[in-house]
């Protein structure tokens, strides 16, 4: 097949790459920047530089771009995609473009299948970007509406490139989770960071430090984008930390051993459970 990938950061660079290490299929990569694409092509991590023209030779195209930088680019390019195309987004958040890519499908004559590589550094860029990012990773899949022999397509597509689990999900379901399960965390890292004790935290630190902090070095952009696209269920689930926080810091406030011995305890309980 021949395979688009519009745009090539740390997420679209490695589908190129693992695309050419895992399958023989034709990758071609459009990017803004001329120079990350022609670096993408002296690696070997794609076949060949297009551009909108390309797009009518491409059997699947993936949009790893800023979610509504997603949307306009369908809108200004949509005719140019081959009829019968599989396009897929892969973007982390689902509610706010879905809707907008499945219009712009059914206008323009290709198939729109919504997705989410689970998968990811702190660091971006194309020169952050590696074959074995996916590998064992989870590739979410909200269909929004495409049949199941295209859904299947794009499932086998994202097995044949090291994805370990593939998870069909509303667009809904789909943001009410990564709220709680990637976006709070930045949350948490970034609040963490912004105590006037992390600058001298070097010689007092480990591993907990690290786990907490590694994904503050964020893309304050694209981060800020994808909460604010999905405020309502990200407000939720930062409601219920700072009420768990707050109950947390009253019982060490208060000298209630036994109370907050009782709330250590319930998220302890939750990871023995979940067998983590």
């Amino acid at each position: 097949m021949n395979i688009a990938i519009i745009g090539l950061g740390i997420i679209g660079g490695s589908f190129c790459k693992a695309l050419k290490k895992h399958t023989k299929h034709h990758v071609i990569g459009i990017n803004r920047t001329p120079g990350v694409a022609r670096e993408a092509l002296a690696q070997g991590a794609v076949d060949e530089i297009g551009d909108a023209q390309s797009l009518g030779k491409a059997d699947v195209v993936f949009l790893c771009m800023y979610p509504q930088a997603c949307v306009d680019y369908i809108r200004e390019n949509g005719s140019k995609i081959k009829k019968g195309a599989i396009v897929t987004d892969s973007s982390g958040i689902k509610s706010a473009i879905c809707p907008q890519l499945k219009e712009l499908s059914q206008k323009h004559g290709f198939v729109f299948v919504g997705s989410h590589p689970m998968a990811g550094k702190e660091k971006n860029g194309f020169e952050a970007s590696e074959a074995q990012l996916y590998e064992g990773a989870s590739f979410i899949i909200t269909p929004c509406g495409a049949d199941d022999r295209h859904v299947e397509a794009l499932a086998e597509l994202a097995r044949s490139i090291g994805f370990g689990q593939i998870k069909l999900s509303t667009p809904e379901e789909h943001d009410r989770m990564i709220a709680f399960t990637s976006q709070l965390p930045h949350v948490l890292a970034c609040a963490y960071v912004m105590s006037p004790s992390c600058p001298n935290h070097k010689g007092f630190s480990a591993g907990s430090y690290r786990d907490v902090s590694r994904v503050a070095n964020i893309n304050s952009r694209l981060w800020s984008e994808l909460f604010l696209e999905n405020r309502e269920p990200l407000t939720e689930e930062l409601d219920i930390f700072a009420e768990n926080i707050r109950k947390i810091a009253d019982a060490v406030k208060q000298n209630d051993r036994q109370k907050l011995e009782n709330l250590l305890e319930q998220g302890h309980k939750v990871k023995e459970m979940l067998g983590e």
